[in-house]
């Protein structure tokens, strides 16, 4: 509790607007600890990555940007009841990139047919995608120069040209 100095001949008046001044005072110095409090309690469930090499449509198009969901239990267990998982179990990834993939350059229904026509660099691309925002909830990756040994980290969304 702050102590607080009364001069002689002070009006209650004087006193009482003082002390309901404090807590707004208090209020102004706590002020910027609210925007970091409102930053935990917000959680980023959209990703955006650029592909290595780009889903090529039917046209000919190239899609390389694209944006990835957070996976949810029920996506997770959607595909084991999926026939072409059980008939092959490697379609797993197949079934559950769909479903996570919220768009592929201009292409917003993306569906395990599409999947199955990338590139398969794309392809494990998208796996390590997957797997570092569900379990690690950052696409961070820290790697090694192979030249100088140098360590640094790279983001794996790809934001500028010549990065993923």
């Amino acid at each position: 509790m702050r102590r607080r100095t009364v001069t002689p001949g002070a009006g209650l008046e004087e006193v009482l607007d003082d002390l309901a001044a404090a807590p707004a005072a208090r209020e102004e110095a706590a002020a910027p600890a609210r925007p970091r409090e409102r930053e935990r309690d917000t959680l980023q469930t959209e990703f955006a990555f650029e592909l290595p090499r780009g889903y090529v449509d039917d046209e000919g198009h190239v899609h390389r940007g694209g944006t990835m969901r957070l996976a949810t239990a029920r996506d997770e267990l959607r595909p084991q009841i999926d026939l072409r998982v059980k008939e092959n179990p490697a379609y797993l990834s197949v079934v559950l990139l769909s479903q996570v993939i919220t768009r592929l350059g201009t292409v917003s229904d993306v569906h395990a047919g599409i999947v199955e026509r990338m590139y398969a660099t794309d392809v494990a691309f998208l796996q390590d995608f997957y797997r570092r925002i569900n379990s690690e909830g950052h696409t961070h990756a820290a790697v090694t120069c192979p030249l100088c040994h140098g360590s640094f980290e790279v983001d794996l969304s790809g934001g500028r040209l010549g990065e993923s």
